[in-house]
């Protein structure tokens, strides 16, 4: 059966014309993808807290899906919110479709395989530790590119969605699992350039470093969003190894480790070693450890997986080189 408009021209009745303009008179996909984190928690704040974004930008997306919609989705109360019979629908509809255009991405991916990998984590750790790593990975594997993100006032960069692994640092209390995976723990040491050590030593005693030109991170590093954890400094090993120093002199000061350690190789002073950030100055003789006198942190360094990060053959490869580098690294005698 046919039917025409006002004018007498023949409406065709092919249900995806039908259908066509009212898709591109649908409200945003990323409208939905919000009305649906706000009915999941009925709570306007903790989907802001979700989306890292103010409270303010998820009222007014959710406005305007209700006024391009035409209804209420939320009965909004006192200390909490519910979904009108509107939104109930929608919220059903909505996960459907989200969930459909989820596996159809998922299934895309499967087939071009991701070659660019994504990862997170503080300053000192990307620049130190993670990018040497990735240069030489990429000697193996040249096909493959990375994404690094490093930041030390937001820890939640770890969590954002392309982000693929973050290497972070936790507690033993820390849940280990197929998506956070032990590294090594942390430990320092004492280090300087053999330049340095052939020009004010040798050190034989414990009693004599204080009076050697240390050099120190500042506090503002630590102070830093993403750095939530307890600060090592000079005091803490000295105390850790019985000596209490009244008052130490600094030579340099800087809230850049990697900073640190260019002028601790330059053969400017000493500094506190973290292992797995000099390991490579150490290895190739650059820096040398001062006595056999190390402090451990208490807490470990992890390597955790995003949501997805084991769906690609190549991350999954790169996950097993990082793991097999961090046991070399902690271990240098193993095989």
């Amino acid at each position: 059966m046919t039917a025409t408009d006002d004018e007498g021209t023949l409406l065709r009745s092919d249900p995806q014309t039908r259908r066509s303009p009212r898709r591109r008179h649908l409200p945003s996909l990323g409208a939905f993808a919000t009305f649906e984190i706000a009915a999941k928690h009925r709570s306007f704040t903790l989907a802001a807290s979700e989306l890292h974004v103010t409270q303010a930008a998820i009222s007014q997306q959710i406005r305007g899906l209700e006024k391009a919609l035409d209804c209420q989705l939320f009965i909004r109360k006192h200390q909490m919110m519910e979904l009108t019979p509107e939104g109930a629908t929608l919220l059903e509809a909505v996960g459907r479709g989200l969930d459909t255009l989820s596996d159809a991405i998922f299934r895309i991916g499967q087939r071009t395989d991701r070659k660019v990998i994504t990862i997170a984590s503080t300053h000192a750790a990307i620049s130190c530790y993670v990018k040497p790593l990735t240069d030489a990975y990429r000697l193996l594997r040249p096909d493959i590119r990375f994404t690094l993100l490093a930041s030390d006032q937001n820890d939640r960069v770890q969590d954002f969605d392309e982000v693929d692994l973050a290497m972070i640092c936790g507690n033993e209390r820390s849940q280990i699992g197929p998506d956070l995976i032990r590294l090594f723990p942390e430990i320092v040491d004492p280090v300087a350039a053999p330049d340095y050590l052939a020009a004010h030593g040798p050190l034989e005693s414990l009693m004599q470093l204080p009076q050697a030109e240390l050099m120190e991170l500042h506090p503002m590093h630590w102070s830093s969003d993403a750095i939530s954890w307890y600060p090592l400094r000079w005091d803490d090993w000295f105390r850790h190894h019985g000596l209490h120093v009244d008052e130490l002199t600094f030579r340099f000061v800087t809230n850049s480790y990697s900073t640190l350690v260019d002028a601790a190789v330059a053969g400017e002073g000493i500094i506190l070693g973290w292992r797995h950030l000099v390991h490579r100055q150490v290895a190739d003789g650059r820096l040398l450890r001062i006595f056999d006198m190390p402090l451990d942190a208490g807490r470990s360094y992890y390597l955790k997986l995003n949501p997805g990060a084991r769906d690609s053959r190549n991350t999954v490869d790169f996950i097993d080189y990082f793991q097999a580098e961090a046991a070399r690294m902690a271990d240098p005698t193993a095989s």
